[in-house]
């Protein structure tokens, strides 16, 4: 398909969702975020494909929401509309493992969409910031609620309060980003990773984003017997046949299909 505000590439069982609003810094608005729906939803569905990657520019990311199209809006048109969450949350949705790439701004609603990845690999370059308190609002898309999950309390409230944007390296020791690699090496470096994960069973892959993702709505007693149903479930698959069968034959597996 062709999109007004993104570019679309694959890479064997590898796509990349590429955030093109080049003259507003990937400012997200309703377009491109039904666009990102469509694409993600696409190639969730498409057996071709087992990992997608999704990335902006050299220069962000993206740098927030499009002010310029909200400054107007009142709280009757946002809450009747569900201004968000009735386009924002599609990544939520997607099965499939999601790796976010991140280079230059990502910040305000930028920021959040990129917590909806599964992981996040940083570019030196990046720059991580909620600065919604700037513009008389508080985050609406989850910043209040999935930083401080991923770096705590305290480095979230600074974040959230004083509008401090953090770099690569200190998203990485927060935890809040996987890994961080040179600007210059970012997409060939994500690439091979979102293609090693392909290599894999991606039913497996699908089974362990879900168990993952429980770990943050139950208990710990109930997060473990979810996952012990998913590990039980497996045996006698073609997956667990071939993986083990290869482990023993000391021999590459081959998931193609699974």
């Amino acid at each position: 398909m062709q999109y007004q505000d993104l570019l679309i590439e694959t890479h064997g069982k590898v796509a990349v969702i590429r955030l093109n609003r080049p003259k507003a810094m990937n400012a997200l608005n309703d377009n491109m975020m039904n666009e990102l729906g469509e694409a993600l939803y696409a190639f969730d569905k498409d057996p071709a494909v087992n990992v997608i990657v999704l990335t902006g520019s050299e220069k962000a990311f993206a740098a927030g929401a499009d002010i310029a199209a909200m400054v107007n809006y009142d709280y009757q048109e946002t809450h009747t509309n569900n201004y968000i969450g009735r386009n924002w949350e599609h990544i939520l949705n997607v099965r499939k493992p999601v790796i976010g790439a991140v280079a230059g701004y990502c910040l305000g609603g930028g920021c959040e969409l990129a917590m909806m990845c599964d992981f996040l690999v940083a570019a030196d370059s990046a720059k991580f910031g909620q600065p919604e308190i700037k513009v008389g609002v508080t985050p609406g898309a989850g910043g209040t609620q999935r930083l401080p999950r991923a770096i705590g309390k305290s480095k979230a409230m600074d974040m959230l309060l004083t509008t401090r944007m953090i770099d690569a390296a200190e998203a990485e020791r927060t935890g809040l980003v996987s890994r961080v690699i040179p600007a210059e090496k970012l997409m060939e470096e994500v690439v091979a990773i979102a293609q090693q994960i392909a290599e894999m069973p991606v039913s497996v892959a699908i089974q362990i984003k879900d168990a993952v993702n429980q770990a943050f709505e139950t208990t710990l007693s109930q997060g473990v017997r979810y996952e012990r149903r998913y590990f039980h479930a497996g045996f006698g698959t073609p997956a667990q046949r071939e993986g083990m069968n290869a482990f023993l034959e000391k021999r590459k597996p081959n998931f193609e299909g699974l």
